[in-house]
């Protein structure tokens, strides 16, 4: 698998790694079919997340910082794959809902201790991350958005947003231009997602009627 360690293309000088277009082309797949509700976005999150595990295996010098953050990914994955299965069984469809103020002050409040944990963690471990605070911040993010997904909440879009407000400017910023613009497609589908999702919850099911053999309207 060393080969997803090489050189896919090079675009505003940068280097795109075949892992990392293989990962974003699949984290592309991955929001779409969130968007549409489909169960099969999960496999796919699992899926890009395994590639990347195969990329740092495969390097010079494996990183277990970014190797331990996709298994997280991968088993996070597996939990919101097994969740919506369920509910597709139980409901027919997968439902979405707007979360409760105590979910939100929930998830707000793991985002936030999260992400003081693991900079803390980068900070004590200097090779596992260039910028500790934005790292940790992105993938705890990430994982909040995940968990909102898995349970159907509208907030799934708006843990995105949060992520990719941070993502694209420190992209750009850093001189990876290519990354930027990905974060930047990525922050599009987005917000089609969430106006989606809101719109199912605006949508009112038809009531069925039944009207007694015999009787006029």
């Amino acid at each position: 698998m060393n080969w997803l360690s090489g050189t896919a293309f090079t675009a505003f000088g940068q280097h795109v790694v075949w892992a990392d277009m293989l990962g974003n082309l699949l984290g592309f797949g991955g929001l779409a079919l969130g968007w549409r509700r489909s169960v099969w976005s999960w496999p796919v999150q699992l899926l890009s997340g395994a590639v990347l595990i195969a990329a740092y295996l495969g390097g010079d010098a494996p990183n277990p910082g970014l190797i331990g953050k996709q298994v997280i990914v991968i088993a996070a994955a597996a939990w919101g794959w097994t969740r919506w299965q369920q509910g597709r069984r139980s409901a027919g469809e997968i439902a979405v809902r707007f979360a409760t103020w105590r979910e939100r002050a929930v998830l707000t409040a793991a985002l936030a201790l999260g992400t003081l944990g693991l900079a803390g963690l980068y900070f004590a471990n200097p090779s596992w991350s260039w910028s500790p605070w934005a790292d940790a911040y992105i993938f705890v993010g990430t994982l909040a958005a995940m968990y909102a997904q898995a349970r159907g909440w509208i907030e799934f879009w708006f843990a995105w947003i949060a992520v990719d407000v941070v993502g694209v400017p420190l992209a750009f910023n850093s001189g990876y231009a290519f990354s930027g613009l990905t974060y930047s497609i990525y922050f599009v589908l987005v917000l089609l997602g969430l106006r989606a999702w809101w719109q199912r919850t605006r949508t009112s099911r038809p009531v069925s009627i039944n009207i007694p053999k015999g009787a006029t309207a």
